[in-house]
């Protein structure tokens, strides 16, 4: 038996069953016990011809007998939501993995806990394996999970699918892979299991939204941006920049499908900041080598992704590109007005820009305290190295 099978149906079941019966938790709890049943029975007992009905249906069986059960609840056992169970051959072949990110992105949850209930209901990650991915404890994320569950206890499927929400579900999954692309704190320079995971519920998006321009945007920043993954890392184990990275470790199949995607989309949509954002991760992707880059036209599209989604850390990728295009005096001159004056990244912009305009006592200063700042190991060690090159 296919284990990705199991993991593509259970957000599935997990929808039909919210949409019938409510109380995401307790729905939640039913659809784990039927893929239990499931991984021990069908490699002995086959798959059955219609396994999405077969988890539908173990799942509703589950659910009727907790409501059963559960004598404070004896009115909702004469409810419809106590027929019986549907039967597996008609069961509808709608994918609802769709309308139940949307739910796990509720407003009235906090990103942190969307963030968790998204691996753990769509994704089908366990709460140690999201703890592990975001190095906090266990039983952190296990509260955040259980928070959310009952926040959405009586909300049904019915009316999730709201256009405001989708730009939320962008924004969780993009989250999720950029703290897998960049971790935030620990000893390595990612984790591919979030990137990964990130990328798949992406392009379940697309599938189901293949006119939204951005869905695709992000599916082509996402694979552009994941391309550059293994020449990160050097040999030893350092972060290795951009400038640096051999680009024939690039992977050529993410970097042609991202460019396909992008160069389709915005010819054919209304731009977002995904769209833009993957356009500059395209102009680097096709830059032979670091110093052939086409700056001006990365300056230009920041220009642009700055009036359409303005923010600091925007402002701060922009003044990267100004620099180098304008110089690193004038760079310097434009990273004064970055609103991010605790972020480890101004200093360490700050840093490498005073050393390409020679200031090495400042730039020494600038990168030690960017190494401070940062909890990422790999980072410390990458800006220590280059404070130590400076020291006289």
């Amino acid at each position: 038996m296919n284990p990705e099978l199991l993991r593509t149906l259970a957000p599935q079941v997990l929808a039909a069953l919210v949409r019938r019966y409510g109380d995401f938790e307790a729905c939640e709890d039913a659809v784990q016990e039927a893929l239990l049943a499931a991984s021990q029975q069908w490699p002995t007992a086959g798959v059955p011809d219609h396994p999405k009905g077969w988890l539908i249906t173990a799942a509703s069986r589950r659910r009727i007998e907790q409501l059963r059960s559960d004598s404070a609840r004896r009115q909702r056992e004469e409810s419809v939501a106590l027929a019986e169970p549907p039967d597996p051959a008609r069961v509808s072949g709608v994918d609802d993995t769709l309308t139940l990110l949307l739910l796990c992105c509720h407003p009235s949850l906090s990103r942190p806990s969307q963030v968790a209930l998204t691996l753990r209901a769509v994704g089908g990650l366990t709460t140690a394996e999201i703890a592990r991915a975001f190095l906090v404890p266990e039983a952190t994320i296990g509260q955040r999970i259980s928070r959310a569950k009952r926040s959405l206890r009586g909300e049904r499927l019915a009316g999730v699918r709201h256009p405001e929400r989708l730009a939320a579900v962008l924004q969780v999954l993009y989250l999720i892979f950029t703290e897998g692309h960049t971790a935030s704190s620990g000893g390595s320079v990612s984790r591919v299991e979030l990137t990964t995971e990130a990328i798949r519920l992406v392009r379940v998006l697309r599938t189901e939204l293949p006119a939204d321009g951005e869905v695709t945007g992000l599916l082509a920043l996402m694979l552009l941006t994941e391309a550059r993954r293994s020449a990160r890392v050097s040999a030893a184990g350092a972060l290795v920049p951009l400038a640096a990275q051999d680009r024939t470790l690039w992977n050529a199949g993410f970097i042609e499908e991202g460019v396909a995607l992008i160069t389709d989309v915005l010819a054919t949509a209304p731009i977002g900041p995904y769209q833009l954002q993957a356009a500059i991760a395209a102009v680097h992707a096709e830059a032979a080598s670091a110093e052939s880059t086409d700056w001006v036209q990365i300056l230009t599209l920041y220009d642009l992704l700055r009036v359409v989604a303005p923010g600091p850390m925007v402002t701060l990728n922009r003044v990267v590109a100004f620099a180098q295009v304008h110089g690193a005096e004038a760079g310097l001159m434009e990273l004064a007005g970055v609103e991010l004056a605790e972020h480890y990244r101004v200093d360490a912009v700050r840093g490498h820009l005073l050393e390409e305009s020679g200031d090495f006592a400042g730039a020494r200063a600038a990168y030690l305290a960017a190494a401070r700042r940062t909890l990422s190991l790999p980072e410390q060690g990458y800006l220590q190295a280059r404070a130590a090159k400076l020291t006289p």
